[in-house]
């Protein structure tokens, strides 16, 4: 055992040893060869610095930019009326159609109005009667007033007279009063349209036994008609201010077909739980091609932005130093400008900061650093081609 653990010992001590040898004469060759190679060989380009960065660039468009808010939403009526009888009694005609376009004041139901009628006559009677009463107290207070002037009678009796009279008239007065009562009673037998519009599922036949409870049929307002929808907070000031400068113009696709209208409604408050605000858009619907219910795309115009700077937004940065772009500058290095994004749309986006004459770029700005050198890919190929040929 004592034989092995000699021979592992001796075995070591001659592998350390060769590798001792090995780099003494090693490392001094190596030394010697990097020596040769002379200052700057062997450290890449530039003598291990790192080149200029290849970018591509363009420059700030000036242009005028329209501010448009879009949102999905529904067309809704100006106004549904749901249509009730006022009074209990028998359907006795329908004069409409489900589907039927009505216009306001027409005739759609009738019910019987026998017995309207007669408490309309009735009431008619007594109103004759109480002016023939009361015409007959009128020529006797003037024939007592006659007699007054030459002392046939005593004043109480004129008095009476003239007592008489004023209790008739208010007894007409009250009987005309019940008589146009009467007339508003039966005038119920006989329902209009309230409005004109589109008549919905009738619900009640010739013969239907109908209450105030009972439901009709509904009218909806196609013409003029609402789109409704929700905008952010956000967007309440812009909305406003184009409120106040006129109408506001609304557009609305569906199905293919393009709408133009103009703002009708901003909601009095925000909703704090959604942080949206409601607004309706009215449109001449006199085609009939938005339908209640129907679901749009919606935009709108707030404001348009004159001669506004657009930089397309994959050049724009944003971190928590802020927004900003890189440019190129004159010593063809890179530089950092911060800029505000006051609108964006699709690709591009409205901004201040430049002055418009910036070699903005837009790709290779992975890994720039500010003052970083940087070379233009145009450029760049440019200076291939002269070396190729």
């Amino acid at each position: 055992m004592k034989k092995s653990t000699l021979v592992v010992l001796v075995g070591a001590a001659a592998v350390i040893g060769a590798g001792a040898w090995f780099y003494s004469k090693t490392a001094p060759q190596a030394a010697g060869a990097a020596q040769a190679q002379g200052p700057g060989q062997g450290q890449g380009k530039g003598g291990g610095q790192q080149g200029p960065t290849t970018v591509n660039v363009v420059a700030p468009q000036r242009q005028d930019v329209a501010v448009i808010l879009q949102a999905n939403g529904t067309v809704s009526p100006l106004s549904t009326v749901d249509l009730h009888p006022q009074t209990t009694s028998t359907i006795t005609k329908v004069h409409i159609k489900e589907g039927d376009f009505v216009k306001q004041g027409q005739v759609i139901f009738s019910l019987d109005s026998r017995t309207d009628q007669a408490n309309v006559e009735k009431a008619q009677a007594q109103v004759q009667r109480d002016r023939a009463s009361l015409m007959d107290l009128e020529r006797q207070y003037k024939r007592s007033q006659e007699l007054l002037s030459q002392n046939f009678i005593a004043q109480g009796a004129v008095d009476t007279l003239r007592s008489q009279v004023d209790a008739a008239k208010a007894l007409l007065a009250a009987d005309q009063a019940a008589a146009q009562a009467a007339q508003v009673g039966a005038g119920y037998n006989t329902i209009r349209a309230p409005l004109t519009g589109r008549v919905g599922a009738i619900n009640v036949y010739p013969g239907s036994l109908v209450q105030m409870a009972t439901s009709l049929t509904t009218i909806t307002q196609l013409n003029p008609i609402n789109v409704a929808f929700t905008l952010p907070e956000s967007a309440l000031g812009g909305l406003l201010a184009a409120k106040q400068d006129g109408k506001v113009k609304v557009a609305v696709t569906s199905g293919g077909q393009d709408f133009q209208g103009h703002l009708s409604f901003i909601d009095n408050a925000v909703d704090a739980q959604s942080g949206v605000i409601k607004v309706k858009a009215e449109f001449d619907n006199s085609a009939t091609r938005l339908w209640p219910g129907q679901y749009v795309n919606a935009k709108l115009t707030v404001q348009t932005l004159k001669d506004a700077l657009v930089v397309p937004q994959n050049a724009i940065i944003t971190n928590t130093r802020g927004t900003f772009v890189y440019t190129v500058a004159q010593d063809q290095t890179a530089k950092v400008v911060n800029i505000v994004r006051v609108h964006a749309f699709g690709a591009h986006a409205a901004v201040t900061g430049l002055t418009g004459d910036e070699k903005i770029i837009v790709e290779g700005k992975q890994n720039l650093r500010p003052g970083a050198k940087v070379k233009i890919a145009e450029e760049r190929k440019r200076e291939k081609k002269d070396s190729a040929a």
